[in-house]
């Protein structure tokens, strides 16, 4: 017998990978590993975690590796083959897709590969040129800002500087500013009549300029989906942007970041419930947007949150000494109330107190 043919809505899956960093040393636990952050923390050790989730962003699953980890995709195919079934199958790999547009104001061309098993499209977004020409434009600004810092720092120096050192110096100006650091050709040479010995030679390559001007704002996504038209395959693959939107969520408002414990069985049980935490986050998210209530769970749970219950507690006139206690939920609000009827709730009146633990 063949796998089963994945549920209704699980014909596409979406795959993400992030990390997480441990604060503490983790000696003894083998996935605390260094390797790529993400979090911008390459000084802690990390775990990478792989989390699928459906075309709307329900997570259908999750797995942990070692923080060392690079490629996990086939892994994850596999997993979720084997408990659905084949089916299309959509990783976030290193393209250079940016995800952050809806499908208005989007261009885009299909195109057939040449072995005819896969299907390239070439998309462009006004939109999204903007905003990659206003990064470039800032982080431009910042290199050569510090550069020029750097540059008069080695003309007034008093005393030799070391080649390597301002070396590194120009690496971390780059890394940091990595969106236009391909921009830019810098050269730290010699300079006798300094006394640092050193200059900065730099300059803004126009080639760089040139291949931005064609690229920004243009994608090419490759798929192995074939049937599709182009608008069916834009408006799926921006739905990636529901797995990273998952990370985002788990890192804030489920604080699976960072992680405090060391052993391996711990870390894996933080994991788990922050998954769990999620699960219940994006079914609360569906029932809001049924409701017309938006897509906010964060708000549906600060108003409810602020829902309370009071112990009435009445002296028994007839047993001295013992007492009535009878735990009542707070009438709601008048915005309490109308959100409540509009997802379908009724608040009991009276909540039963659990026993002592002495008494069970």
């Amino acid at each position: 017998m063949g796998p089963p043919h994945p549920p209704q809505g699980l014909d596409l899956l979406l795959y993400n990978v992030t990390s997480t960093y441990f604060e503490g040393l983790a000696a003894r636990n083998p996935l605390a590993q260094r390797g790529h952050s993400r979090d911008h923390r390459p000084d802690c050790k990390q775990v990478c975690i792989a989390l699928v989730v459906s075309r709307e962003g329900m997570p259908l699953g999750y797995e942990v590796f070692p923080g060392n980890r690079t490629t996990t995709v086939e892994e994850i195919v596999d997993t979720m083959e084997a408990r659905y079934g084949i089916a299309d199958r959509e990783p976030r790999d290193r393209r250079r897709a940016r995800l952050a547009d809806g499908a208005r104001g989007v261009e885009a061309k299909l195109g057939r590969g040449p072995e005819g098993t896969e299907t390239f499209l070439l998309c462009r977004s006004a939109d999204r040129r903007k905003k990659e020409q206003a990064m470039h434009e800032r982080f431009s600004k910042r290199i050569e800002a510090r550069l020029e810092s750097l540059g008069r720092r080695l003309e007034r120096s008093r005393q030799r500087l070391d080649r390597e050192a301002i070396g590194r110096q120009v690496g971390r100006i780059l890394g940091q500013n990595s969106r236009a650091a391909g921009r830019y050709q810098i050269r730290v040479v010699d300079d006798p009549e300094r006394a640092s010995g050193l200059r900065l030679a730099w300059s803004a390559q126009p080639e760089w300029d040139e291949w931005a001007l064609h690229s920004e704002g243009t994608y090419i996504l490759r798929t192995n989906v074939a049937e599709w038209t182009p608008e069916e395959l834009w408006r799926t693959y921006i739905q990636l942007t529901e797995a990273e939107a998952a990370f985002r969520i788990h890192k804030s408002d489920l604080s699976i970041r960072p992680i405090w414990y060391q052993k391996a069985e711990r870390v894996q049980a933080h994991i788990l419930v922050c998954f769990l935490a999620y699960v219940f986050w994006k079914t609360l998210e569906q029932w809001q947007q049924r409701a017309g209530l938006g897509h906010r769970p964060r708000t549906i749970l600060e108003e409810i949150g602020r829902i309370q219950s009071t112990d009435v507690v009445l002296p028994l006139a007839d047993e001295p000494g013992r007492e009535l206690r009878l735990r009542c939920v707070v009438r709601p609000d008048q915005a309490q109330a109308m959100l409540l009827d509009r997802l379908g709730l009724r608040l009991p009146e009276r909540l039963r107190i659990p026993p002592r633990i002495d008494e069970m």
